[in-house]
């Protein structure tokens, strides 16, 4: 009985341990955002669009081994520049501080989510904020490669400043402008890596590894 104990408990423990868990033939679809050094913003906006903070979040899935275990950030500010009813530039500001799991039980809420909140993850003591500013938006075409997004019409670059690190991303993304609302939704992979999220990045873990890829879906609203 003690041995069937111990064994179930290290089988639950290694499954438990896993970021952003989900098992590779459920984990979401995204486009492979590219990812370069940082490049210089973009400016020269004469209208700004205020970005609605309760309509607009980021979501981030990862996989590994285990259970789909997504989370939510929610924005600080941010503001949409425009030229001739064009997007030109912009930013807003995440409030790493603010995730939110979407599920809820002792083990996300007392051991997960503060694990994530931790030095191996995001940091949020040392690093709160993490920011995206435009740096271009460009019209997308089926041309260039089917996106995962539903009416993809726009091609968005920006640098993305997570951990103090900043990597510029380039992503399809279906924006709407109707004069002056604007909406955009996005969905695409990034490299956790990439910004210094090294824990679990190693094959030989087996169970225990944590893919590098993470999913990343953005919702934006804001109005002028």
């Amino acid at each position: 009985m003690k041995t069937n104990f111990l064994s179930r408990a290290l089988w639950i423990s290694m499954i438990a341990g896993a970021f952003f868990m989900t098992s590779c033939d459920t984990a979401p679809k995204g486009d492979a955002a590219e990812v370069t050094g940082a490049l210089e913003t973009a400016s020269g906006g004469d209208v700004k669009a205020s970005i609605d903070l309760a309509s607009s979040n980021v979501v981030f899935v990862g996989n590994g081994v285990g259970k789909n275990h997504p989370g939510t950030f929610a924005l600080k500010s941010g503001e949409i520049q425009l030229k001739n009813n064009e997007i030109v530039g912009g930013n807003f500001v995440i409030d790493v501080k603010s995730l939110d799991m979407k599920q809820s039980d002792s083990f996300i809420d007392e051991k997960l989510l503060p694990h994530l909140l931790s030095a191996d993850f995001f940091d949020a003591e040392k690093f709160p904020e993490a920011t995206f500013e435009i740096t271009s938006c460009e019209p997308y075409t089926p041309a260039e490669g089917e996106s995962v997004v539903a009416g993809a019409n726009f091609k968005v670059s920006g640098n993305l400043k997570l951990r103090d690190q900043v990597k510029n991303i380039t992503f399809p993304a279906h924006i709407v402008n109707q004069n002056g609302a604007i909406s955009a939704d996005a969905k695409f992979d990034i490299d956790r890596t990439e910004w210094g999220m090294q824990y679990g990045n190693d094959e030989s873990l087996k169970d225990k590894f944590i893919s590098p890829t993470v999913n990343i879906q953005l919702t934006l609203a804001a109005k002028g």
